[in-house]
């Protein structure tokens, strides 16, 4: 079972967090601090598993230059190479390289979603980010492995964002209307 699911940067800021077991405060600090200089360290030829408290952290890290998509162009030439590492604690007895897939699914389809992923993706859309993790795992457990329908499912979300937010401006212009 999958305990916690960090995604960092380079200097060690994390993006986004997912913790399936329970955790105090000082404990999830503890455990960000040491993962993101235990991975960040680390040489890019070694492999992608680590023994870690007794867990076992499976990361992959991303370099990126074309790094974010055209809505945030302008920020992009600041950045050359950027890394996101998405890390996945498990348990000692989980199969890693079933982990590393579901790492691998994870970013194909948040690539699918806003085109090439880069962390001013994950910034900006963290809730979508949240969102898609959690169609792809729950309670720590892979719950779709497929990717059309993950695709499909967030679309329908899009969509019923859209329409609230169509509904919710036509009653604004209804009072606005009628307090004139």
């Amino acid at each position: 079972m999958i305990q916690f699911v960090i995604l960092f940067n380079r200097q060690g800021k994390v993006r986004l967090t997912k913790w399936y077991s329970p955790y105090a405060q000082k404990e999830r600090s503890k455990v960000l601090r040491e993962l993101s200089g235990l991975v960040v360290s680390r040489g890019p030829k070694l492999c992608n598993f680590v023994d870690w408290r007794g867990l076992k952290v499976v990361y992959r890290s991303f370099y990126r230059r074309s790094w974010c998509s055209t809505a945030f162009q302008s920020f992009a030439s600041l950045n050359y190479y950027r890394l996101i590492a998405f890390n996945i604690g498990c348990q000692q007895e989980d199969n890693e390289l079933e982990v590393l897939e579901m790492v691998h699914h994870f970013v194909e389809i948040l690539d699918r979603y806003f085109g090439s992923v880069c962390e001013l993706d994950l910034i900006f859309n963290f809730h979508k980010a949240y969102y898609i993790l959690d169609e792809i795992l729950i309670a720590g457990e892979l719950q779709e492995s497929s990717k059309k329908t993950v695709a499909r499912l967030i679309a329908a979300q899009d969509s019923l964002v859209e329409a609230v937010k169509e509904q919710e401006s036509s009653i604004s212009n209804i009072i606005a209307q009628a307090t004139k």
